[in-house]
């Protein structure tokens, strides 16, 4: 098995596991307008790193990492951007940040909750910068902005290690992918909000992480 092949398995897994839900799927893509399924969405939160879980299905998922909440600033770790390179997820300060953080883009929920950063924000996108982490690869995240006519949200690649989950107390420990949370980082680069969804099904409540971000404009 070569190198690459070794790399490409995360995004794999995540997306043969997430799809024995019946997630896997592109509703809207093709050139039409993207299609909102009527999803459950979480409105509590539990929390990450060592010692915590999220459920798949109602099976418990334990989380890798240290503690993570609001108060804490956002740690360094670099990701990949769409050309491969690296970057420090710390070098996005300056601005207020909303940060998606999804388990894999190959699924319905996953799928809802980028086009829903990017298409409800209600104008945030203008004054704050929207992005999106996950483990699939560079190469899929450019395939779903393409398909998906996104260009107001950057996406970075956790795909080399799962450092970004692991630095942030949100790697799922088995299989490898990144559980659902969606934070808003101050301009000083502090969280100021943080949700991660008890079951990976749910997905986040996005309005919520708006509001947080417009109290920070």
């Amino acid at each position: 098995m070569t190198r690459s092949r070794v790399r490409l398995y995360p995004a794999v897994c995540v997306a043969s596991l997430l799809g024995l839900a019946g997630c896997v799927g592109f509703p809207g893509m093709g050139g039409d307008a993207f299609t909102y399924r009527d999803l459950p969405i979480a409105k509590t939160s539990v929390a990450g790193g060592e010692g915590n879980s999220v459920t798949f299905r109602g099976i418990p998922k334990p989380l890798d990492g240290p503690e993570f909440k609001v108060g804490d600033r956002l740690r360094d770790v670099h990701v990949a951007k769409s050309d491969l390179s690296l970057i420090n997820i710390a070098d996005t300060r300056g601005t207020v940040r909303i940060i998606s953080v999804v388990p894999s883009l190959d699924t319905a929920v996953c799928e809802q909750q980028t086009h829903y950063l990017s298409e409800r924000n209600a104008g945030l996108d203008q004054t704050a910068r929207l992005i999106t982490v996950s483990v699939d690869t560079p190469f899929a995240q450019n395939r779903f902005s393409k398909e998906a006519r996104i260009e107001n949200v950057t996406f970075l690649s956790d795909f080399r290690g799962g450092d970004f989950g692991k630095t942030h107390g949100l790697l799922v420990k088995d299989p490898h992918f990144l559980a659902r949370a969606v934070m808003v980082v101050d301009k000083e680069h502090v969280v100021r909000y943080l949700q991660i969804t008890p079951e990976l099904a749910q997905m986040p409540d996005m309005e919520a992480a708006f509001a947080a971000a417009r109290a920070l404009q």
